[in-house]
């Protein structure tokens, strides 16, 4: 069977968001969603997702870190594995759908191929990855980074707001820290990996299209910055003779969004956060940090854009005889999905497109991160996008359209029969 019928799909998208919405009620806010790394909740979550995963025909089993896997086995010999998943921890008061979305659909792929008895040439393994979020050890992608090789001792050093060490977290979990790279998987073994998600962007509302295929998830690059100037009394210090840091950081601000709508490839550039010091009514700021997070769809469009605001930020600091302290926090390349896997997803679009009045479903960058950039490295990888309506993502208010579920299940198992036949 190459498609689904649109009952069959419509009672498994269904049934994937009411999953998200049990899952949600796991969670350690009394008025929302929250879910990190090495909790209790997190605990819970991976039982829960894991008796699903048995439901669904699979066998289940957690990794080193404390990534949820389930496995529909191949009878073929010296089978590779194809890894569906996303993430199941959350950023304080978050929706239901991000990164949870993508497990659950993993699973109803896996119980409609278990359903219709297709024999499978390759292990079907879904995932749910611990952290994708870093929200308690302010480390992202450590559950994907992990299955990469790219898991880095000196995190179990980390403390969390309450001063609990990764390697303690984990052993109060149940896991053994001094495992923990043995979660690496060896890319030989590997034959893709595939995330759906929900877009936590207004793009595709914008087309008014249901689902689209990722191109490439942007680099990214986060520093904190610092203007230091000179505090002073405000009705005393003439404007002409004035340090001001904060003035300074205004000035920075507007050009960052100016150097970013000059841009061309759709890089992006927000200042997000803004701490003055000493912050009386009447006193001038004497000191002033500020966030900066850059992204673009090419590594070497983020660097341009970058050069021309440390270019600017110095300029500023030097006409108003200021002292400027930059410090990177974050970086990450752009990766691109692989082109076979686009083709297969969009191939599979086009055939469900009239059975499901799916849309055209255009190809589109993500701007922000995902779990499928930390495992690019070991294996091809590929995104299908879901509409988020409003564009909202991060906050109760995080929504899906159930139709568009209902279509992203059955691109999701057309996909797979279309890559099986090619075996």
């Amino acid at each position: 069977m190459q498609t689904l019928t649109p009952d069959i799909a419509e009672q498994s998208g269904k049934r994937a968001i009411e999953r998200c919405h049990t899952l949600s009620k796991i969670s350690e806010m009394d008025n929302g969603i929250l879910r990190q790394y090495l909790t209790e909740e997190h605990k819970r979550c991976n039982q829960v997702v894991a008796d699903w995963m048995t439901d669904a025909g699979m066998t289940k089993w957690q990794d080193e870190v404390g990534n949820q896997w389930g496995r529909l086995e191949s009878k073929s010999a010296n089978a590779k594995r194809l890894i569906v998943g996303s993430h199941l921890d959350t950023v304080p008061n978050a929706g239901a759908y991000d990164g949870i979305l993508g497990v659950m659909l993993g699973i109803e792929l896996a119980e409609l191929i278990n359903s219709t008895s297709l024999e499978l040439p390759f292990h079907l393994d879904v995932v749910g990855f611990c952290d994708e979020e870093g929200t308690r050890f302010a480390t992202t992608l450590i559950g994907s980074k992990a299955l990469a090789n790219e898991f880095d001792p000196q995190w179990l050093d980390i403390t969390d707001n309450k001063g609990i060490s990764m390697a303690q977290a984990m052993e109060e979990f149940g896991l053994d820290p001094s495992k923990a790279t043995d979660a690496a998987l060896l890319p030989e073994s590997l034959l893709g990996y595939w995330e759906v998600h929900i877009e936590q962007g207004p793009v595709l509302e914008d087309q008014q299209q249901a689902l689209g295929i990722v191109t490439a998830i942007a680099g990214a690059k986060r520093a904190m910055l610092e203007f230091i100037g000179q505090s002073g009394h405000a009705g005393t210090t003439p404007m002409h003779l004035r340090q001001d840091s904060l003035v300074a950081a205004s000035e920075l601000i507007l050009a960052v969004e100016q150097l970013a709508s000059d841009c061309k490839n759709g890089e992006v550039a927000t200042v997000g956060f803004i701490d003055a010091k000493p912050g009386a009514t009447n006193v001038i700021s004497g000191k002033t940090v500020i966030s900066l997070d850059v992204r673009a769809q090419k590594d070497a469009d983020l660097d341009i854009l970058i050069n021309k605001i440390q270019q600017r930020a110095e300029q500023i600091a030097k006409q108003r005889k200021l002292k400027l302290g930059w410090q990177w926090t974050h970086a990450a390349d752009a990766v691109d999905c692989d082109e076979n896997i686009m083709d297969l997803l969009q191939q599979a679009c086009s055939i469900n497109e009239q059975a499901f009045n799916s849309g055209h479903s255009p190809k589109l960058p993500s701007g922000a991160g995902h779990d499928a950039m930390a495992v690019a490295p070991i294996c091809p990888m590929g995104m299908l996008f879901i509409r988020s309506p409003g564009g909202i993502s991060h906050h109760p208010s995080e929504a899906v359209i159930e139709d568009d579920v209902t279509k992203s299940i059955a691109v999701l198992y057309t996909a797979l029969f279309e890559l099986q036949k090619k075996f």
